[in-house]
């Protein structure tokens, strides 16, 4: 049996009134002389009974402790489906002679992709769509609701459609486990083809000419390691590879510039990047190197046609005049010529430049000032020359800008969106020349939602080592003084900014008197590329204090109190929540987190895990370096379980999940109930049919943050709170 204690909790969770204590099934483990005593690493087995009993258990003790929230959670779901314009349309965009754009039904999970005719070829005013209103000649491309239904589980991969308009590549995933079969549609007649590639990566790209699509597969490890070529119309054991990339620290991508004139691989690591090119009317041709990696040198270079000549733009953190451009320059060379560079942006240590854009006659540049995103556009000239770079202003604070969709090469006005934690997502069509700002669609929040009352700020917290490090809070105007419920979410890996936005879904906490904020720690890429350098590898616990830093500010401020704080974050943020909760426990009242990464010195010991050897970039190869090994045992938050008190804990998962197996929560909370102290919560819920997104469908979505929330409120009092201004709602 799975459990050890005969009154456990089973598959009734009308019986699981007793936490399920999993059996102890010893496994050494020895590397560089240590010895680890694993007792829960029988749980990795999902295909064996045992194993699939204890998860069931664990949710059916989820389901009992949490039962007299099912009032609240069908209270948070209402808002949310009550907030959100559910029979809606996109802002359409246009490529070719469509525009494309979805729609979304009430009642119905997924989203429509539909088309419909330009007016002709001056025609950049996206058509006025109405709800209730015929749109002349629209064309469903695909009704997702159709490919979804009599599955418990649904991904829509590529969604892309050809040059020409008439055929549609797209790929589908029906486990969570992120391998997609590829189909193909006539856009003309309706029929799907009867080309079909099971296990790709998702995505696809067309050769110019329509006759060629480009694909990525993934190896045992999940790793995207070959790029394939398929002629429409033929077998997929006609498909050929057209490239393999053998080292297991990086991953493949396929897609094309913008101009159509070349098709590019990208193959990249955590430090490392290479591109290969090919004329995209010549799809059966060689890829060749654009620039032979080098290690530890970033690039991504830009197709542009500069005063009549193909040029790239090249963004790189190559070293300079001794000096390594940490966040990275641009430089233009001639296309067949990329070694042949001149500097248009030099580094600078206050700017991280992010991406370049070229369009015909203007280039796009984002990049990251004061801990926010940023757009500015760049004409050209036509002696083949620079204008003014003008950086957009959008008249918001605390925000984020950048480009949005934008696919054809030649267009007047450029598509572009922004947001901030109360300003609801706006999208603007930018006439460069004129710096006029064309607001074309808003995000809807039904009901009662006025800006006006709540408030957005930034504050910065004082890390172990002096370092600042910035937060972001939200909040109502109105909530009392003194302290406050708190939820306070951390990422803090890969470089990965999280940036402003509103969230529908998250006016249910503050609409109940709790704050939210965001602490921007080391190891995501809010401050630069430094910021990322010093939160991995050996700088890895920098994240973590910067955490609970940040969580100390906020208590040592007064805006919040060690019972009403609650911790937040997902997947790698996981790993920075299992990390805290040792760390710090006594600042917490709970901790929530999704697919968290807890157990990760194990992971990165086993090259044949997913992603394992891809990461060794980001965490360490504690294989073959004894002090990666110490270090990373050192902070695993599952190695590091001790008989203490620790706040209660909902960590949330997928069975199909291949970037962060189930496994790892699975092995983290049987430890905590096993070793920890005190009668804190301990909850583990297992979707059984989802990977690592969580469910799929909306409305699925939506019962799992109302699930998530109900917990949250709860555990800081607010479980019997109503919402400020529902009365107003109601009545409206």
């Amino acid at each position: 049996m799975a459990l050890d204690s005969s009154d456990s909790a089973t598959s009734n969770p009308g019986a699981a009134v007793t936490a399920p204590i999993a059996k102890r099934v010893p496994t050494q483990r020895e590397h560089h002389g240590d010895v680890f005593i694993d007792e829960y690493e029988w749980l990795r087995d999902k295909d064996n009974p045992e194993v699939i009993e204890y998860l069931k258990a664990e949710n059916a003790y989820t389901d009992a402790q949490t039962a007299h929230l099912a009032p609240l959670r069908e209270k948070i779901f209402a808002e949310v489906k009550a907030r959100t314009q559910e029979t809606d349309l996109s802002l359409p965009s246009r490529k070719g002679e469509f525009w494309y754009y979805s729609r979304t039904f009430e009642g119905k999970q997924y989203a429509v992709s539909c088309r419909c005719p330009i007016a002709g070829p001056d025609d950049w005013t996206p058509p006025e769509l109405e709800v209730g209103v015929e749109i002349p000649g629209e064309q469903v491309l695909l009704d997702l609701n159709e490919l979804a239904e009599g599955h418990d589980y649904f991904s829509l991969g590529a969604h892309s459609v050809n040059h020409a308009g008439d055929l549609l590549a797209f790929s589908t995933d029906f486990e969570g486990d992120e391998r997609y079969t590829l189909r193909f549609k006539n856009l003309g007649t309706g029929e799907i083809l009867p080309d079909e590639i099971p296990g790709t990566a998702g995505g696809a790209t067309w050769s110019v000419d329509g006759t060629h699509v480009f694909y990525v597969t993934v190896d045992e490890s999940w790793r995207p390691d070959s790029v394939w070529r398929h002629r429409l119309g033929t077998g997929k054991d006609d498909d050929v590879k057209v490239y393999f990339e053998a080292d297991q620290r990086f991953g493949v991508g396929v897609g094309s510039t913008r101009s159509k004139k070349f098709l590019v691989i990208g193959v990249d690591s955590k430090l490392t990047s290479e591109m290969l090119i090919l004329e995209s009317d010549n799809p059966a041709g060689e890829f060749r190197v654009l620039l032979p990696r080098r290690e530890g040198v970033s690039y991504a270079a830009e197709h542009a046609i500069i005063g009549g000549q193909d040029k790239a733009l090249i963004l790189h953190n190559d070293v300079v005049d001794g000096v390594k451009s940490e966040n990275f320059l641009l430089a233009i060379a001639p296309w067949d010529d990329p070694e042949n560079q001149t500097i248009l942006i030099p580094h600078r240590k206050e700017v991280r430049l992010e991406d370049v854009d070229a369009f015909s006659d203007k280039l796009v540049l984002s990049y990251r000032r004061e801990a926010l995103p940023r757009v500015a556009v760049w004409p050209l000239t036509s002696e083949g020359g620079f204008g003014e770079l003008t950086e957009v202003d959008f008249g918001l604070t605390l925000s984020a800008s950048g480009l949005s969709v934008n696919s054809e090469w030649e267009t007047p006005t450029l598509r572009m969106g922004v947001q901030s934690f109360i300003t609801p997502a706006q999208v603007f069509d930018y006439v460069p020349g004129t710096g006029e700002l064309i607001l074309r669609k808003e995000q809807k929040v039904l009901g009662h939602y006025d800006p006006a009352e709540y408030e957005q700020r930034r504050e910065w917290a004082v890390a172990q080592d002096g370092t600042r490090v910035p937060i972001s809070i939200v909040q109502r105007k109105d909530v009392p003084a003194g302290p406050k419920p708190l939820l306070l979410y951390g990422y803090g890996s890969y470089e990965s900014s999280i940036d402003a936005y509103l969230s529908v879904a998250r006016l249910s906490l503050l609409d109940r008197g709790m704050v939210f904020a965001v602490a921007h720690v080391r190891g995501g890429g809010e401050m630069g590329r430094l910021w990322y350098d010093n939160g991995k590898m050996l700088t890895k616990k920098n994240t973590f204090t910067d955490f609970v830093s940040c969580a100390r500010h906020l208590i040592d401020s007064g805006l919040t109190a060690p019972d009403r704080l609650i911790a937040d974050g997902g997947s790698a943020g996981g790993l920075l929540m299992g990390a805290v909760a040792n760390l710090a426990p006594e600042l917490f009242k709970g901790i929530l987190t999704n697919v968290p990464f807890v157990d990760p010195l194990t992971s990165m010991l086993d090259a044949s895990l997913p992603l394992t050897a891809a990461e060794w970039e980001e965490w360490g190869n504690p294989l073959d370096d004894k002090e990666v090994y110490a270090y990373m045992k050192s902070y695993s938050p599952y190695e590091n379980v001790e008989a203490k008190d620790y706040p209660a804990i909902l960590a949330m998962t997928g069975l199909n999940d291949t970037r962060v197996l189930y496994v790892e929560p699975a092995k983290w909370v049987s430890a905590l109930r096993a070793t920890k102290t005190g009668d804190a919560q301990l909850l583990l819920k297992t979707d059984m049919t989802s990977g690592h997104g969580g469910p799929s469908g909306r409305y699925e979505q939506w019962k799992e943050i109302a699930f998530e929330w109900a917990w949250v409120l709860d555990t800081v009092g607010l479980g019997e709170v109503e919402p400020a201004g529902a009365e107003a709602a109601a009545a409206s």
